[in-house]
């Protein structure tokens, strides 16, 4: 009966509290740093060599002064490549810098001076290239980020209500208190849009690069390209097991080079009757993409659709203007989050 009784002590209690809290604040905070780490120290990407020109096509692309000739010498050696997106102007993409054909999605990075595979943006929070090999790693960083200054923010309230109700024993613990749950407040509400604007990314199955200029397909731009459905976009990033979603282990589908999209469903042969009996859409049909679609029945994530059903038509524009990939969108986002964050804290102060 005695020992019925310790149990459900008040002392018993506290000390049931205290060991809850020691273990959900240690294991968000590991899985906090293990996710930075992982997005800090993983190397961005880069095309593979079949990207990149022969030491013959190359010369001959040098020698070229008139862009015609030298489109004409790209289209033959991206004839065999999985690639399916242009250039505003219908040309192939081509990085003078790393002298390689891009493939679908990659962007060359001013700030790493690389082409990254599937580039979202270069983070300064990081230090590096969010892409293809580390933007599950980033996603997670600010989930457990997101909980773990949720999780202080929560346990401080308590002492924060009574800091303002005069009911906190007079000591320097207070402004302690007091600076901790503003601190993990306003990195709660900077976090959570940075946070909220990633998953609506994910879903849609797009980058911040394409947020701000649409891919070009065969049929003109399309930022809803790569879209598979939520179900199938989220798989592609986070894998097809659900036991790994929660971890920083790299499970994601691909190779960063070929990417399955809703606007390439055919066969080969199909792909060339059709482009016969249809008339060209666009001012660009004399300029052919490459003519190596992706194979549907090695892809799992279009293996089990015959086509996908569009919500509607979506006319966008494309942005005009080179998009500065050094300047980060979450860096704008932070600022404006923070903004309001610090404007809170001068209210209440």
């Amino acid at each position: 009966m005695s020992c019925y009784l310790q149990l459900y002590s008040p002392k018993f209690c506290l000390y049931f509290i205290a060991v809850v809290y020691l273990v959900i604040f240690h294991l968000s905070f590991v899985m906090f740093v293990w996710s930075y780490g992982k997005t800090i120290f993983t190397s961005p990407a880069s095309p593979s060599n079949e990207f990149c020109l022969s030491k013959a096509d190359k010369e001959q692309y040098e020698k070229e002064e008139r862009p015609e000739s030298q489109q004409e010498i790209l289209r033959r050696a991206a004839k065999d490549l999985p690639i399916y997106t242009t250039t505003a102007s219908r040309a192939i993409r081509y990085c003078d810098r790393c002298q390689l054909i891009k493939p679908d999605r990659c962007h060359h990075c001013s700030a790493c001076d690389i082409c990254v595979l599937k580039m979202d943006h270069h983070c300064p929070w990081v230090n590096n290239c969010v892409g293809f090999s580390n933007y599950k790693f980033f996603l997670l960083f600010l989930m457990y980020s997101l909980l773990y200054c949720l999780f202080v923010a929560a346990t401080v309230l308590q002492y924060f209500i009574k800091f303002w109700t005069n009911e906190l024993p007079d000591t320097h613990a207070k402004f302690h208190v007091l600076f901790l749950f503003f601190v993990a407040a306003m990195f709660f509400i900077s976090i959570l849009s940075l946070f909220s604007y990633h998953c609506w990314l994910v879903g849609k199955n797009r980058s911040t690069i394409e947020t701000f200029r649409a891919p070009t397909f065969r049929n003109g731009p399309d930022k809803n390209g790569f879209s598979l459905g939520c179900s199938k976009n989220l798989r592609e990033v986070f894998g097809d097991e659900k036991k790994y979603w929660l971890l920083p282990i790299f499970t994601s589908l691909g190779d960063g080079c070929n990417f399955p999209t809703r606007l390439v469903i055919m066969d080969p042969e199909q792909l060339t009757v059709s482009s016969q009996n249809e008339p060209a859409k666009s001012s660009g049909a004399n300029q052919p993409f490459p003519t190596r679609p992706l194979s549907e029945s090695k892809n799992r994530l279009l293996a089990s659709d015959s086509q996908w059903v569009e919500s509607g038509p979506e006319d966008e524009n494309v942005k005009s203007g080179r998009l500065h990939h050094d300047i980060s969108d979450d860096l704008i986002i932070l600022f404006v989050s923070g903004g309001i964050s610090f404007f809170v804290v001068v209210l209440f102060i």
